[in-house]
């Protein structure tokens, strides 16, 4: 028994825009399959993608606090020059430049058009097989206890535990990273960006949320009322959602 990250939520005032925005982006499509918008590579919608980790943008009433998110994305570039035109068109479909105290880094921090940050990559070898998103990161304030809940909760690898980083990636080798960095400062408002993750065909989503319960996992009661997934929060609450075979 185990789970698969199959797709990054994110809450939106104006989901379609913030969908085509994202599949420009990436050089994905956008697809709307019913109230929320789906992102994926382009060939038409393929649920749960087979190498990709998707973006699934939900409709909310509440825009973005001023609070910084503690789930982003950060894209792959292949050069330097691919890096700078990347940052270029995104700035031209409508990405503004933000501070979050990164200082002098070689790679460029971002907002979409409703302030969700995000960050254009230097070139890294180790992301050249990613695809378009080479990590979904996630800001924590223990790394080490990050690694024992989300290694057990998805059948990912880890590849790296130390005091200020954990990295897992699907054990096929394919699709982005999924880093779990320290950062000051604990989690203080619902996070605008989470992860969906999927239970495999043969098993039970019920006993896998009965699973990540036993490993430190909380329900939450986010308003959502009778409906096919179940939202939980991991042990330094941050939210995700375990969804069910469609």
């Amino acid at each position: 028994m185990a789970l698969r990250p199959v797709q990054v939520n994110i809450k939106a005032l104006d989901a379609p825009a913030v969908g085509r925005f994202w599949a420009e982006a990436l050089g994905w499509s956008a697809y709307s399959p019913g109230v929320t918008t789906y992102v994926g590579p382009a060939g038409g919608p393929v649920w749960p993608d087979p190498v990709a980790v998707c973006v699934d943008v939900v409709p909310v009433p509440e825009s973005k606090t001023t609070t910084k998110n503690r789930v982003h994305i950060d894209l792959a570039t292949t050069s330097a020059a691919h890096q700078a035109e990347l940052v270029a068109r995104l700035q031209a479909l409508g990405a503004t430049p933000v501070n979050v105290g990164q200082g002098a880094v070689p790679w460029t921090v971002l907002a979409d058009p409703e302030g969700n940050e995000f960050c254009v990559l230097e070139p890294r070898e180790i992301y050249r097989d990613t695809g378009p998103i080479a990590a979904v990161v996630v800001d924590c304030e223990d790394p080490r206890a990050m690694a024992r809940f989300w290694d057990e909760a998805l059948d990912w690898t880890l590849h790296e535990v130390t005091d200020d980083r954990t990295v897992l990636r699907s054990a096929r080798g394919v699709g982005p990273y999924l880093e779990f960095l320290r950062t000051p400062g604990a989690k203080t408002v619902p996070d605008r960006v989470h992860l969906d993750l999927l239970p495999y065909p043969d098993d039970s989503k019920a006993a896998e949320v009965a699973r990540l319960r036993a490993l430190g996992a909380t329900h939450l009661d986010l308003g959502q009322g009778d409906v096919p997934w179940t939202c939980l929060a991991d042990p330094e609450g941050h939210e995700f959602c375990v969804l069910a075979q469609s």
